[in-house]
């Protein structure tokens, strides 16, 4: 008597490889030309450009996803006893050695849905800062400061904490230290340093996002610090460096110096 309990695969000839191949590089094709159309409504669409680009990841993921359902079940013709042994052997396969991989599209699913970042955040993971350029099925894309770009595997999530500097908003906080010294006057150094914030062609307040100026004594110098938001995060350098180069200028005319540097004899 025949056992019917084994569950036979489907025979994978020329064609149905050829026919699966197709899909996948029109599913990457499409998910390309997606990109490209919501990048370039991002760029025009002002405080909502960080809106649009978070539908990038759900996109992908659901593309991707279709697409292996359709390759399996509309191509392979596979019953639902062979999709149970088809994830049997990805576990077993997970198991021997696609772990990292099967964590890193894990941990892009839990990023897309759960949005610790998004596409277009500034973001500091383990040593690397810089702003969210892509969420990939397996690593997430940073530039840094210095123009590179960095792929960080998806399943850090996981293992390290993640710092969103602007959690889906356009404008985000920048905070600029100034140093003066002890002797010189710190209520006008304040003035002046609110001055150039507030005048800064880079600075956004509102209610929701005002600044502050605050002054710290410490024993041989004084901390300035200005907190305000920068009206779009691509400009948070620009913004610092104005802000820190007007400030100094007007410090020089008023004769508030910066720290003096004691050298001890022996």
């Amino acid at each position: 008597m025949a056992d019917n309990s084994i569950v036979s695969m489907p025979v994978i000839d020329t064609g149905t490889i050829i026919s699966s191949i197709l899909i996948i590089l029109i599913a990457y094709l499409c998910i390309r030309v997606i990109t490209f159309i919501l990048v370039f409504i991002s760029e025009r669409a002002g405080q909502y450009r960080i809106t649009v680009k978070m539908v990038l990841p759900l996109l992908k993921f659901s593309i991707y996803g279709y697409t292996i359902y359709y390759i399996l079940i509309y191509i392979l013709k596979w019953e639902s006893s062979q999709l149970i042994l088809f994830g049997g052997l990805l576990g077993a396969g997970i198991g021997f050695g696609l772990k990292d991989l099967f964590a890193d599209v894990i941990g892009g699913i839990v990023i897309t849905f759960e949005k610790p970042y998004q596409v277009g955040d500034k973001i500091k993971m383990g040593d690397y800062y810089g702003e969210v350029s892509d969420i990939g099925i397996r690593a997430t894309k940073i530039v840094t400061p210095d123009d590179n770009l960095v792929s960080a595997p998806n399943y850090l999530i996981f293992t390290q904490a993640v710092a969103s500097a602007n959690a889906g908003a356009s404008e985000m906080m920048v905070v600029i230290d100034l140093f003066i010294d002890s002797d010189s006057d710190a209520v006008l150094a304040m003035k002046i340093l609110k001055e150039s914030v507030v005048t800064s062609k880079y600075v956004y307040i509102s209610r929701k996002r005002p600044f502050t100026i605050l002054l710290k004594d410490f024993p041989f110098y004084r901390r300035l610090r200005a907190k305000s938001y920068v009206n779009d995060l691509r400009y948070e350098f620009e913004f610092e460096s104005e802000v820190t180069r007007r400030a100094w200028k007007e410090f020089s005319r008023n004769g508030i110096e910066a720290p003096k540097v004691n050298i001890l004899e022996s």
